[in-house]
């Protein structure tokens, strides 16, 4: 786990944001610290995905701040936020279908292209190492996540999953600090969400990427993440260990159910 004495790499700090007469998320405030897997819960409705457009700059804040490494995110376009170091991937897929996995991840490196129009026409030097830097990238992602075999595939002959995984690439082939996770195991099998867990770790240890994750599925929670804020129409309930935000009352009566459920997440994480 990060040292939490740490200056956070991400800080929210009485975070609203209201959609006419609807208070969507309501002086929400939370620090995510450099090198942790930090997840939001809650149940449909609770905010989760509305906090992941404000970060991303989809949605501007009503009220409240939300600062990245010291900068003010609300003072910064939305086509900046990856350039800052902020990559995500989404609920709903979004390929390119129509072109390879290789493809769609080095469009992914595509933001750390400065060579301007001439040096592209004449593929300059400078052109030749951005073009072999964003190669290099690539690979080594594909390595970590086991896509060696899908490499000229196009996406659109990809099963579900597999898809989900090029997604992950491609976020992970910008470069990230903060890498934003929009439920990661949705749609996935259990062996797809088991490696999908044991690929979030491998991205915090060998790469070094801090991860925010929305996720439903409390089995996957439990084993990667350091601390979970859970959240409730809009509203914090709890922030936490996995283990102390799953055995919190109001957690457990908004989200979790009963007791009994809590039980038997606890033994399928074990």
């Amino acid at each position: 786990m990060s040292d939490t004495n740490s200056t956070p790499l991400l800080s929210a700090r009485d975070l609203s944001v209201r959609f006419g007469g609807v208070l969507a998320v309501n002086k929400v405030s939370f620090d995510v610290q450099r090198g942790e897997v930090f997840t939001l819960i809650g149940p449909n409705g609770a905010g989760k995905t509305t906090v992941f457009n404000l970060i991303s700059r989809i949605y501007t804040p009503t009220t409240g701040t939300l600062h990245f490494e010291g900068q003010l995110l609300s003072d910064k376009p939305p086509h900046d936020i990856a350039a800052l170091g902020i990559a995500r991937t989404f609920q709903n897929i979004e390929l390119f279908e129509n072109a390879t996995v290789l493809q769609n991840l080095l469009i992914g490196h595509h933001i750390h292209r400065g060579a301007g129009f001439w040096s592209n026409l004449f593929f300059t030097k400078a052109t030749r190492q951005a073009e072999l830097a964003a190669r290099l990238r690539a690979e080594q992602v594909i390595e970590l996540l086991d896509l060696q075999h899908y490499r000229d595939t196009f996406v659109a002959g990809l099963p579900y999953g597999k898809r989900k995984v090029v997604e992950l690439a491609r976020a992970l082939c910008t470069g990230p600090k903060l890498l934003l996770l929009d439920e990661p195991s949705s749609g996935l099998n259990v062996e797809e969400t088991s490696d999908m867990a044991w690929w979030i770790h491998d991205i915090k240890n060998e790469l070094g990427i801090t991860v925010l994750m929305v996720e439903h599925d409390m089995s996957l929670v439990s084993r990667v993440s350091d601390r979970v804020l859970a959240m409730n129409q809009g509203e914090v309930l709890a922030l936490g260990t996995p283990a102390e935000v799953q055995s919190h009352p109001g957690v457990i009566e908004a989200y979790l159910g009963s007791v009994d459920d809590v039980s038997s997440l606890r033994r399928k994480a074990a």
